[in-house]
């Protein structure tokens, strides 16, 4: 058997950061040029670049808007010794603040649709969060309505973040992600384009990209129909629209399918070696249609999307053990 020797490019190397708390290592996700794309192949001058948001320790994108939220609510005091931090949440934002309240031993109580998928239950819980489910088949509107209902109830014993309505969301990716995309390639950059659900990527990161020096066409994602199966992304028309979210901000709503997300992602998988979720790959898709128009136009594009989160979150895991039998 013959074996071939593969060169290795030498890369600078980057010693890593040391953190005193885990919410130190929250943003400054990487930016992957998609380079297998077939889509793409003939075209070098028009390139997608996904930036990594579940490399975040929480696993996702909300780990920023979660970590700005508490931190604020610590600073102006709304969040108080003894109250307990609660949100509604279709699972990823339940994470951020299940690991951000452990980390500083804050407890955590959260509203979920009882259909969320199980990776995401169990991975709260093994932060030692508190899950109240609501009805399935009211999505992430019956959470937001029985989370109120809950504070209404009890407004001292809880923090309410209010994810949906609250500016530091946008703030964290206006300060964070939209910098860091401009930090990373300057004037390459030419289109943004993300999904939206609390809307708080797309509205924070979209204001800080129209403040460079160049214009940047900044573009939303919405599932194309009120019952969808892309989990986190909200049909704003047959929804409760979040407070937070301004439709004059992004220059553009791109309409994707469950079905073309879903098939995006696994393509993700199987062509660039990154196993991501579902509203994802619903970025990728409108990403690459992006790419497609500045083809047909014959101008060079350098396409920016976000990496919601990973793929694992959408399996059913194996239970895990403290004890086994051999």
């Amino acid at each position: 058997m013959t074996v071939r020797s593969v060169a290795i490019p030498d890369h600078s190397f980057v010693r890593a950061h040391a953190h005193d708390r885990i919410l130190d290592a929250i943003g400054k996700t990487p930016l992957l040029r998609l380079g297998r794309l077939p889509e793409l192949r003939d075209h070098p001058d028009v390139r997608i670049y996904a930036k990594l948001e579940c490399q975040n320790p929480g696993g996702s994108v909300k780990d920023r808007a979660a970590r700005q939220m508490i931190m604020d609510g610590l600073a102006k005091g709304t969040l108080g010794k003894g109250q307990t931090i609660v949100d509604s949440t279709s699972g990823n934002t339940g994470v951020a603040y299940a690991m951000i309240g452990a980390a500083l031993g804050i407890p955590v109580e959260l509203v979920m649709p009882s259909n969320v998928t199980e990776p995401r239950k169990r991975v709260v819980r093994a932060y030692g969060a508190k899950i109240t489910f609501s009805d399935p088949m009211e999505g992430s509107d019956g959470a937001i309505r029985h989370v109120r209902r809950l504070v209404e109830q009890s407004p001292e014993r809880y923090f309410y973040p209010d994810q949906y309505s609250n500016p530091n969301n946008p703030l964290a990716h206006y300060l964070g992600t939209g910098q860091e995309i401009l930090d990373d390639l300057g004037s390459e950059v030419t289109h943004f384009v993300a999904g939206l659900g609390t809307s708080g990527t797309v509205m924070g990161t979209t204001r800080r990209l129209k403040e460079a020096s160049h214009p940047i066409r900044c573009v939303a994602i919405e599932p194309s129909e009120a019952m969808h199966g892309l989990e986190g992304l909200k049909h704003m028309a047959s929804s409760l629209v979040p407070g937070i979210y301004d439709a004059h901000v992004p220059d553009e709503t791109l309409f994707i399918q469950t079905e073309h997300g879903w098939d995006m992602s696994d393509r993700l998988a199987r062509e660039e070696g990154l196993h991501v979720g579902h509203s994802s790959g619903a970025n990728v898709v409108g990403a690459i249609e992006l790419a497609k128009r500045a083809i047909a136009e014959g101008k060079p594009a350098s396409i920016v999307t976000i990496i919601c989160d990973r793929g694992d979150r959408y399996f059913a895991p194996m239970k895990w053990e403290k004890s086994y039998v051999w």
